[in-house]
């Protein structure tokens, strides 16, 4: 049995897409070895951290898998202590000898602003999930840099994920003279949310303003317009990260392994800059 955490609302995971297809994914490698997913929604991180002490002292999993990793990790140093072979699902500088599966999210923004660079977009606004998450500071870092680099302007609104949030965090972007033409999402669920509202209202995407999602998924290709969108096959991470967990089993020396590459799939969301901003 290998255990999965999640600190997150039971519903909001239901719909996010990325962990049902990445527990699959695991579960292909896993199960001919015998092994499935528990996976277990909790409150906060207290809350994840006695589950883990909880799972070491009645031997429930035989290894964890650790995903949304966040600045100054307690949990993989935790799960080193109380013995528990883990994972971690993310890029980790701690001090833990623990295997991860990283994949190359700067590289994949710096993409992404350079296809709206070229489509003439000068000032490039993104919905960010929450700023604790290392995957989002990497994110950010490589957005920023990219835009100094190409004279972008570059604007972030912090959301948590949610439908909701994205909406509120895209209307904050685009209040006011000087809105960005083009704006990133962290996931599918808040791009998809705020197209839909764009759309309701009379905007037009993409002529007056383009979206990309750095999540692709089956929503993104079902949006109308489909969205244009990062594209990791989630189901072959889980598989990597899946293999990852049998050697940490098997006792193999921990090591980085590296997720499948992150690809642009350019749908009906982006196009050329407008020649005049949206207030929204």
């Amino acid at each position: 049995m290998i255990g999965l955490v999640l600190t997150a609302s039971a519903p909001r995971v239901g719909v996010e897409p990325f962990f049902i297809e990445l527990v699959a994914g695991m579960e292909e490698v896993l199960g001919p070895a015998g092994g499935t997913v528990l996976l277990l929604t909790v409150e906060d991180l207290e809350a994840e951290l006695a589950t883990y002490e909880r799972w070491a002292a009645e031997r429930t999993v035989d290894a964890v898998v650790v995903v949304n990793l966040v600045r100054d990790d307690v949990r993989p140093a935790r799960l080193e202590r109380l013995g528990l072979p883990a994972v971690l699902a993310g890029r980790y500088s701690g001090p833990a000898a623990l295997s991860s599966v990283v994949a190359d999210n700067a590289g994949a923004i710096d993409a992404a602003m350079r296809l709206l660079g070229e489509l003439g977009h000068r000032a490039i606004g993104r919905v960010s999930g929450p700023v604790e998450l290392a995957h989002t500071a990497e994110r950010t870092a490589a957005m920023r840099a990219t835009g100094k680099r190409l004279h972008v302007d570059v604007r972030i609104v912090e959301a948590d994920y949610s439908a909701e949030s994205g909406v509120r965090a895209t209307r904050k972007l685009l209040a006011g003279a000087g809105a960005p033409t083009a704006i990133v999402f962290d996931n599918d669920v808040m791009a998809v949310a705020a197209e839909e509202e764009l759309v309701r209202s009379g905007v037009d995407v993409p002529g007056q303003v383009s979206l990309l999602a750095c999540d692709d998924s089956a929503l993104c290709e079902l949006a109308v317009p489909p969205l244009s969108a990062l594209s990791i096959d989630v189901h072959e991470h889980g598989v990597t990260v899946g293999a990852a967990v049998l050697d940490a089993l098997a006792g193999a020396p921990h090591r980085v392994y590296t997720a499948p590459p992150i690809r642009i799939r350019q749908r009906g969301s982006t196009g050329p800059a407008p020649a005049v901003t949206v207030a929204w």
